[in-house]
């Protein structure tokens, strides 16, 4: 579900396909990390072929107060995954409950998967391949 300009925009998702060894392995992880680098120059470039001229920026008000016993979710594109903010309001100025959802949080749910058939040794290579902050998966 594209959103903002990515629908004017080309590029390719990169997937593992087992070159160099298995397909999911920390080595494929890798090449899929080195692989998406590129694609986010190419990203960045057109993106900056399309910024229109003329500020680019707008004012923020400094109180915005939402309707009261209003949901919201909101999803957006994180270096690491999608980033998920959850937010409750309660009439005021202030959020009644805001959840995160980190992109890290989400792949370490698989790292017991992962390890499975491994040595203990090998789960420092597969939490580097997934390329955590290991300050997001706290909860």
């Amino acid at each position: 579900e594209p959103y903002s300009i990515y629908d004017r925009l080309e590029f390719d998702v990169p997937f593992g396909k087992g070159d160099m060894g298995t397909v999911g392995d920390c080595w494929d992880r890798y090449m899929v990390r080195i692989l998406e680098m590129g694609e986010s120059a190419r990203i960045v470039s057109q993106a900056l072929d399309q910024l229109p001229e003329g500020d680019v920026h707008k004012a923020v008000p400094r109180n915005v107060k939402p309707p009261k016993d209003v949901e919201c979710y909101f999803r957006s594109e994180n270096p690491r995954g999608e980033l998920g903010v959850y937010v409750i309001s309660d009439g005021t100025n202030v959020p009644y409950r805001v959840r995160v959802k980190s992109p890290c949080f989400t792949a370490m749910s698989v790292f017991d998967v992962l390890c499975r058939g491994h040595y203990v040794a090998d789960a420092v290579a597969i939490i580097g391949s997934l390329d955590i902050v290991l300050g997001e998966i706290d909860r």
